[in-house]
C-alpha cells in the first residue's frame, strides 16, 4: 500500500514542477498576460452592463466590450505614440544639428543666478562652459545610443510585439467572458479560509482597478494640461513634453513638475517674466491641483494606502518591472499590507 504522506509529498512536488514549467512557458508573454488580466479587471463592470443588454449572448457581449476597450484605450494610445515618435524625431534632429543647444540655455540660467548660487555650482564644477559641454555631449551620446538601440530593438521585435498584442486581445476576450467562473475556481483552489480569500481577492481587484483607472486618468489629465500650456506658450514639441509629464505623473508627489519646473526657471532667468509667471501659476494651481485632488480620490481612497507607500511601491515596481511596475508595485504593497492585517487581526 502506498504511504499517504509520501503520496502527498510526491503530488506537491509534481504540482510545483508543472506550475514552474507552465510559468516558464508563459514568461515570454508575461506582459501580454498581465495587461490582459489588468484590462479585464478594469472593464469587468462595463462588461456586466453590456451583458445585461445581451442576455444569453456571452460571446457577443465579450466582443462588444473588447471593441469598446480598443476604442477607449488602445486606439488613442496608438495615435499619441505616432505623434510622440514624430516630435521626438524632430527634437532629436534639432539637437544633432545644433539648433537646440541646452548648453547655451544652461549658461543663460547660470548667468542670471545670484552670486552664492554661482559659487555653489562652481564648487561642483557646473559653471564651466567646457565642463557643461563635455557633460552634455556625454549625455547626448549616451541618449543617442539608447535611442538607436531602442529603435533597432523595436524594428527587430515588431513581430513579437504583434504576437504579444494578439495574445493580449485573445486572452482579454476569454477573461471577459469566463472571468467570474475562472476567478471562482482560483479562489476555491487557494488553501485559506473563505473570509481571508475574499479579503485578499477584493484587495487585489480593488488595487488594480484603482491604480489603473486613477493613475491613468491623472496622467492623461496632467499630460493634456501640460501639453496645452506648452503649446500656448509656443514651446517646441508640446506632445512630447505632454507625454513626458503624463509618464512622470505616475510618480506621486514628484510628477510633471520635473518638466515644467525647469522650463519656468529658464523663462525667469532669461527675462521672459510673463511666460514664467503663467507657466508657474498654471503648473502649481492647475496641473498640481489635479494630482492633489484626483489622485487621493481615485487611488488612495480605494486602496487605503498612505501616499508614501504608494510612492515607494511605484518607484520600486518601476525599477524592477519597468513601466508595468506602476501597477505591480502598489498591488504587491497592498497584498503585503492586507496579508499582515490578516495575521494581526484575531479570528472572530
Amino acid at each position: 500500500m502506498t504511504n499517504p504522506t509520501l503520496q502527498n509529498k510526491a503530488f506537491l512536488l509534481l504540482l510545483a514542477v508543472v506550475s514552474l514549467a507552465f510559468a516558464a512557458i508563459l514568461w515570454p508573454f508575461y506582459e501580454a498576460v498581465f495587461w490582459g488580466v489588468a484590462l479585464a479587471i478594469l472593464f469587468m463592470p462595463l462588461h456586466r452592463r453590456v451583458l445585461l443588454r445581451m442576455r444569453d449572448k456571452p460571446n457577443l457581449a465579450a466582443l462588444a466590450t473588447l471593441l469598446l476597450c480598443l476604442v477607449v484605450v488602445i486606439l488613442p494610445m496608438t495615435l499619441i505614440s505616432i505623434s510622440l515618435v514624430q516630435e521626438a524625431t524632430h527634437v532629436y534632429d534639432r539637437l544633432r544639428s545644433g539648433q537646440l543647444n541646452f548648453g547655451a540655455y544652461l549658461q543663460q540660467v547660470i548667468a542670471a543666478l545670484p552670486a552664492w548660487a554661482v559659487s555653489l555650482l562652481d564648487s561642483l564644477d557646473l559653471t564651466s562652459v567646457a565642463a557643461l559641454q563635455h557633460k552634455l555631449s556625454t549625455v547626448s551620446v549616451q541618449a543617442s545610443q539608447l535611442i538607436a538601440t531602442r529603435a533597432l530593438n523595436i524594428g527587430q521585435n515588431t513581430l513579437q510585439f504583434v504576437v504579444s498584442f494578439g495574445v493580449m486581445l485573445y486572452l482579454l476576450f476569454f477573461l471577459l467572458r469566463d472571468g467570474p467562473a475562472l476567478g471562482a475556481r482560483v479562489r476555491k483552489a487557494i488553501p485559506l479560509d473563505e473570509k481571508h480569500k475574499q479579503d485578499l481577492s477584493s484587495k487585489f481587484i480593488t488595487v488594480i482597478r484603482a491604480t489603473l483607472k486613477g493613475n491613468l486618468m491623472v496622467a492623461a489629465t496632467q499630460g493634456l494640461l501640460g501639453g496645452f500650456i506648452f503649446w500656448a506658450l509656443g514651446i517646441q514639441g508640446p506632445v512630447l513634453w505632454g507625454v513626458l509629464m503624463a509618464f512622470l505623473s505616475l510618480l506621486p508627489a514628484v510628477g510633471a513638475g520635473l518638466i515644467w519646473g525647469p522650463v519656468a526657471i529658464y523663462f525667469l532667468a532669461t527675462g521672459a517674466l510673463w511666460q514664467a509667471a503663467i507657466l508657474t501659476a498654471f503648473g502649481v494651481c492647475v496641473i498640481g491641483l489635479v494630482d492633489n485632488i484626483l489622485r487621493p480620490i481615485l487611488v488612495g481612497k480605494d486602496t487605503k494606502m498612505p501616499d508614501y507607500v504608494v510612492l515607494i511601491s511605484t518607484l520600486g515596481g518601476m525599477t524592477l518591472f519597468g513601466l508595468n511596475g506602476f501597477i505591480i508595485g502598489p498591488v504587491i504593497a497592498a497584498l503585503f499590507m492586507a496579508s499582515w492585517d490578516l495575521v494581526s487581526t484575531p479570528e472572530q
